[in-house]
């Protein structure tokens, strides 16, 4: 954004047009809130996800499962890095960044924790739940890697433009991974014990994952509306994350 920009038009009504920030020196303190905010809960979901699916490559069937674990593990905690990135442009110590929280930790599986955060990092409330056994896993790598895709389809248009170019080049590996979670599924519902647990599993992770797109009519979607941080409301993403849970999901006779 130029100065001369900025002089012509207040930045809300500029980023609120669609207009685009390019380094932390024209970032406005109230932005950089909102947009560090963003970034660290991108950054701790990721890394807590790529924590929780390293306890599951051993539970993997065969080979190609391992690998298929093992892919997920490592490109998260690559998707987490390529952000934190952009922290460290901020200030955040990136060196200590990663060893700040322990990410594999998990609550009871019966806690209940709706929308609200937990502990001292910002990953999303769905990762702090643990995943038992490989059905279980499968079965949440594909729910939660719809939300990733409704969401990262949503945040690849943020107004700050380099994690714009970073979210759009992290879509496709993020929609492999999801790729390779239906493949395990439905190896698994291929039969009526593996639809039957798939069922259980489904139960479970959906209202979690659901729980990710936030409160309905939120205050802090208006803030970040203005500064171009978003653009469809948490009503909108969950009804879309819905229907396409939905069309995956019926084919294999387990909607």
């Amino acid at each position: 954004m130029s100065d001369a920009t900025e002089t012509a038009m207040p930045i809300e009504d500029y980023l609120a047009q669609g207009g685009q920030l390019t380094s932390p020196g024209n970032v406005p303190a109230r932005y950089r809130g909102e947009l560090l905010r963003l970034m660290a809960s991108f950054v701790d979901s990721e890394l807590a996800a790529s924590a929780g699916f390293a306890d599951t490559i051993n539970n993997a069937p065969g080979i190609t499962a391992r690998i298929a674990a093992c892919k997920i593990t490592l490109e998260k905690a690559d998707h987490a890095g390529r952000v934190l990135d952009l922290m460290g442009d901020f200030g955040a110590d990136e060196g200590r960044y990663a060893t700040q929280a322990a990410w594999a930790d998990r609550l009871p599986r019966d806690a209940s924790l709706g929308q609200a955060r937990h502990g001292s990092d910002m990953r999303l409330a769905v990762f702090h739940y643990p995943i038992e056994g490989w059905v279980d896993a499968v079965v949440m790598n594909v729910l939660q890697g719809l939300a990733a895709g409704v969401t990262l389809d949503e945040m690849s248009r943020v107004s700050y433009a380099p994690l714009a170019d970073v979210f759009r080049s992290i879509v496709p590996r993020e929609k492999r991974h999801t790729e390779l979670g239906i493949t395990g599924l439905t190896d698994i519902a291929a039969t009526d014990e593996g639809r039957a647990a798939a069922k259980a599993s489904i139960d479970y992770w959906q209202p979690r994952v659901a729980d990710s797109f936030g409160t309905m009519n939120s205050a802090r979607f208006e803030t970040q509306k203005r500064f171009g941080l978003r653009r469809r409301t948490n009503e909108e993403l969950l009804a879309d994350w819905t229907a396409k849970v939905q069309e995956t999901l019926a084919p294999l006779g387990l909607a």
